[in-house]
């Protein structure tokens, strides 16, 4: 389970040098030829109603019965450009190395496929690196890749910094907020949520900036002396 919002109790450079690279990607005007994408993933139980519900009667909501049926879990990968509004969400049955690489590959030569540079802001899972893509593709496709990819990293339990978590925040209360039985449905409602706020341009206005961090956050900030 993720933790929102942790900062740390006291000084720590290394919390400070990662949120201010990200606030300073944040503060960037748009470019089209190096687009700043926001990635981040989540576990998602798929669950089986044991007994059809009820269906809603004047006066009476739908019913469903307590008892349900556990059907594995899938991984959720969340890609999002805030300044253009756009996103998209895979499913996947694992959350390894391998689909990680995959999912970038996909987002590289399917969702950006002109774009000179994809900027990647993502937390530090082990799996969120180049060596992903090596353990998936033979070394000159991987170096391909990696040539197109420049991936900047949210500090540990800082990963309220990052965009997409936001946006997979709002994924279960807009769409998955109930029994999701397979990985074929799941596929379909979280389709039809992320096609819905791109057309939209579901758009961030993202606000806390790097003079905001230095002065609200100033304790984390180690004292140099001069």
């Amino acid at each position: 389970m993720k933790e929102y919002f942790v900062i740390p109790p006291e000084q720590d450079a290394a919390f400070v040098a990662h949120m201010e690279d990200i606030l300073a990607l944040y503060q960037r005007p748009y470019e089209a030829q190096s687009p700043v994408i926001c990635m981040d993933e989540q576990p998602k139980q798929l669950i089986a109603e044991t007994r059809l519900p009820l269906p809603a009667e004047p006066g009476q909501p739908q019913r469903f019965d307590y008892e349900y049926e556990r059907k594995g879990t899938a991984n959720l990968f969340l890609f999002t450009e805030p300044l253009a509004g756009w996103r998209r969400v895979a499913v996947r049955e694992r959350r390894t190395a391998v689909d990680w690489a995959e999912e970038i590959q996909h987002l590289l030569e399917h969702d950006y496929p002109h774009e000179k540079k994809v900027i990647l802001v993502c937390d530090n899972l082990n799996t969120h690196t180049i060596a992903s893509l090596y353990k998936r593709f033979p070394p000159a496709q991987a170096r391909a890749l990696a040539e197109r990819l420049e991936i900047h990293y949210t500090p540990k339990h800082g990963s309220w910094l990052n965009i997409a978590e936001s946006e997979l925040a709002a994924l279960p209360q807009q769409c998955l907020n109930r029994r999701i039985p397979n990985m074929e449905t799941l596929r379909q409602e979280t389709a039809a949520w992320y096609q819905e706020r791109s057309r939209a341009q579901k758009a961030v206005d993202w606000q806390f900036t790097t003079q905001d961090a230095r002065t609200r956050l100033k304790r984390l900030y180690p004292q140099i002396e001069t």
